[in-house]
């Protein structure tokens, strides 16, 4: 593979791709550089791990995506090294690579703020690698649950949205899967508790969507315990500020993200959440030719207004850079993001959503919202094939509740 580009793009997720697509719809030799060789739809992570959907309907192929683009080249490379002056990166094997334009995109990671035993013991949910090991741990905790007579007790940590998601679809589980494919009694005895330092749920929201997400999870059967914080987390349990504890064979960490290592190694002075504070064009203050785009970025529109860490914010802010890395190779003049703000919404279980759609946070609770959210979601998937199948999957789901998607892994 040649090793000089007119632009190089460091991660493959929502803005990553956006920016990769719009520069190769204008013939630019743009290399994309990824540690996966596919594109993966983050905000559904939470129902492959509780095998509502499957890895296929969540992932698809970079060279599938960016096939028609005959300058956009794909290289499945974990980079170690970014050098932001001279615009080049490394990779784990010794490669380098340069280009007149470099963009990071690399997402995030989890952020367990040193608690401890966060990081040894709590699942992270931010990977297709992720959700499938969450996913097997619990179905192998669910067999030996019921080969002790005993429960399976999940704690999530976390009242944001994939807490609320991820909880929720747990809760589900237990309601209506556990006792078709284990028993009744298993069920009876299993738990799921969402925890936050915070004393409500969903913090971003209104009053009106935080009360209705909290009596929904309730009654599917999520028990919350909020305002206090996770001071510790064990094998066998989860200890609180507050001097409690909560038994806990799984802990799910929803808590926060933080920028990702390339991100923090790039030598680029860092902000909030670790990540990089750009200008309103979303390129990096004093370093001419680089752009820092999506959840490694703290991005701000033209009103100098902060911008969410969101999936349908990183894609605008993908194309947008794409449009402007093209004014910088054709003379032209960089436009300051203008953002569209589709508000925010999150699934509070079966047939049952909150959503504040738009700038002026149009407020919908219950089923409307529900098939909001599944047309926001429908549309941000990638290809035609998952659409289909995702659909194909929710409908068998709120119909039967049956789960086809489980795959175990090695018991290793």
């Amino acid at each position: 593979m040649e090793k000089s580009f007119q632009v190089i793009v460091v991660g493959g997720g929502f803005a990553g791709m956006a920016a990769v697509k719009e520069l190769g719809r204008h013939g630019v030799r743009v290399l994309l550089i990824d540690q996966n060789n596919y594109h993966q739809f983050q905000p559904l992570l939470y129902q492959v791990a509780t095998a509502q959907i499957g890895v296929s309907d969540v992932t698809r192929t970079f060279r599938g995506m960016f096939h028609r683009y005959r300058s956009a080249k794909v290289l499945t490379a974990r980079v170690t090294a970014v050098d932001v002056a001279a615009h080049t990166v490394t990779t784990a094997d010794g490669d380098t690579f340069g280009a007149q334009i470099l963009v990071l995109a690399a997402g995030a990671e989890a952020n367990f703020f040193n608690t401890p035993g966060a990081e040894e013991h709590a699942y992270p949910l931010y990977s297709v690698t992720d959700a499938v090991r969450l996913g097997n741990d619990m179905i192998r905790a669910l067999d030996a649950a019921q080969r002790d007579d005993g429960g399976l007790k999940i704690v999530v940590v976390g009242g944001g949205p994939t807490g609320v998601e991820t909880a929720g679809a747990i809760a589900e589980n237990f309601k209506y899967v556990i006792p078709k494919y284990f028993s009744a009694e298993l069920a009876a005895a299993s738990s799921v508790h969402l925890v936050d330092m915070v004393p409500t749920v969903l913090n971003a929201f209104s009053d009106k969507s935080q009360a209705y997400t909290t009596s929904r999870l309730r009654k599917v059967g999520v028990q919350l315990k909020l305002g206090s914080g996770v001071t510790e987390v064990r094998p066998d349990s989860v200890t609180f500020a507050d001097g409690t504890d909560l038994p806990a064979q799984i802990v799910v960490w929803a808590g926060g993200l933080k920028a990702g290592a390339v991100v923090a190694q790039s030598g680029l002075p860092q902000g909030r959440g670790g990540r990089i504070d750009v200008d309103t064009d979303l390129t990096v203050p004093g370093v001419p030719g680089v752009y820092v785009l999506g959840d490694a970025a703290n991005m701000t529109d033209a009103r100098g207004a902060k911008l969410p860490q969101l999936g349908s914010c990183a894609l605008q802010a993908g194309k947008w850079a794409g449009r402007n890395i093209m004014a910088d190779l054709t003379g032209g003049t960089r436009q300051p993001f203008a953002y569209r703000d589709k508000g925010y919404m999150a699934m509070v279980g079966r047939g049952a959503a909150v959503a504040e759609i738009g700038r002026k946070r149009i407020q919908m609770q219950g089923p409307p919202a529900f098939l909001a959210w599944l047309g926001v979601h429908v549309v941000l998937l990638s290809g035609g094939r998952q659409r289909v199948s995702a659909l194909i999957s929710w409908a068998d789901d709120y119909l039967t509740h049956s789960r086809s998607h489980v795959v175990l892994g090695r018991n290793d």
